[in-house]
């Protein structure tokens, strides 16, 4: 069951309902008739498979599965924060902010360019407010778009959410967790946690995507993403995010072999002779790499290439005098082989806390509760 096949104004009843405890008070603060409300509510128990309400003579009482599904609705209901918003615009409106055009929100849900004019369209005129903007072909969010299209992304992760938990107390087996991770974890410990989590939890769908903070962390504030993994930031980059620590790194200065720093005593003076690879500015990595030579009294050397990928710096590491900063976990396989050396210990002052990024007040599922817990205990286990 997909979030975008319910209807906003029956999970608005439903929720009214478990909160204010009877059908005729659902139906007068929704304005509608008892029938409609009736009506609705059985439609609803209809798509999710699954009864919400214990009728009975003297009226109705939520059941286990409503109460715990009415958080989720109530959540989802802030997010869309209008009544006059209807799923088809919701999810249209999604797709375009998504797509960027007409053309490629047609294209990824089948839906038909004028249907998504028309419903982008309506919702425009429902919110009293202009969305989107054209740019050649294209089209751009306006400042108020770009809210409300983050606002519905979150409406419908926590409807998924809602829905898998119904799934599991039917006994379904159906469960997801999205994680954005970061260059370091992919090499050890991401593949650690996977593997524990997928043995126990075969039934659930991991989707892992792969990028940098910078690139995955307004997936993480749209619900695209669940969590993230890698290199923790200080400060925190809002009051959106918390962070969870599972490990402290030690990053290291690595070289080809044969380096002529590799078996040899050296100062910081000369590491700042060679040229250097290092990540952009702002990653942890690269305010370790600069502070590395600002203690020790040395101008920070001009940055040869800038690059945030390890498969890339490790070829280029191996064809070159070039320098950078790693993790030792990150090029294991290179140093095992002798390929690649370590020029030196880790520096002083080269430490950084790898751990998880979540939404603040994001409510995991039980599934995804279980991977946090398989990472925390994975990380001790491995660090």
């Amino acid at each position: 069951m997909e979030p975008d096949r319910l209807n906003l104004r029956h999970l608005d009843v439903f929720a009214a309902i478990v909160r204010l405890g009877s059908v005729s008070a659902a139906a007068a603060a929704a304005n509608l008739t008892q029938p409609a409300v009736t009506q609705g509510l059985a439609r609803l128990e209809h798509q999710l498979g699954v009864a919400l309400f214990n009728r009975h003579p003297g009226g109705m009482t939520a059941t286990a599965a409503a109460r715990g599904f009415a958080p989720r609705v109530e959540a989802a209901l802030v997010h869309v924060a209008s009544r006059r918003v209807t799923m088809a615009q919701l999810t249209a409106f999604v797709a375009v902010a998504r797509g960027g055009s007409y053309v490629s929100a047609s294209a990824a849900t089948g839906l038909a360019q004028p249907s998504l004019h028309r419903a982008v369209r309506d919702l425009s005129l429902a919110l009293g407010r202009s969305l989107v903007d054209r740019r050649g072909r294209g089209l751009v969010l306006t400042a108020g778009g770009s809210r409300i299209a983050r606002g519905f992304r979150l409406a419908l992760a926590e409807l998924a959410a809602g829905i898998a938990e119904l799934e599991g107390l039917q006994g379904l087996a159906r469960g997801r967790i999205a994680i954005g991770a970061m260059p370091l974890p992919r090499a050890r410990v991401l593949p650690a946690i996977v593997a524990a989590y997928h043995r126990a939890f075969p039934h659930v769908e991991i989707v892992i995507a792969e990028g940098s903070h910078a690139e995955l962390i307004e997936p993480l504030r749209d619900g695209e993403l669940d969590l993230l993994i890698g290199a923790l930031r200080d400060p925190v980059p809002g009051p959106d995010l918390v962070q969870t620590p599972l490990f402290r790194d030690h990053p290291v200065i690595i070289g080809r072999a044969g380096h002529p720093l590799a078996d040899a005593p050296h100062t910081t003076a000369q590491l700042a002779s060679f040229e250097w690879i290092v990540p952009a500015r702002g990653t942890p990595l690269r305010a370790m790499w600069e502070a590395m030579f600002t203690r020790a009294g040395v101008a920070v050397p001009r940055v040869s290439i800038e690059c945030g990928s390890v498969i890339l710096i490790r070829g280029l590491l191996l064809d070159s005098d070039c320098l950078t900063m790693l993790s030792p976990d990150q090029v294991a396989v290179e140093l095992a082989a002798g390929l690649l050396a370590t020029v030196g210990g880790s520096p002083a002052g080269t430490l950084r806390t790898i751990g998880l990024t979540a939404r603040t007040g994001w409510i995991p599922t039980p599934d995804q509760r279980a991977f946090i817990d398989q990472a925390i205990a994975t990380a001790a286990q491995t660090s």
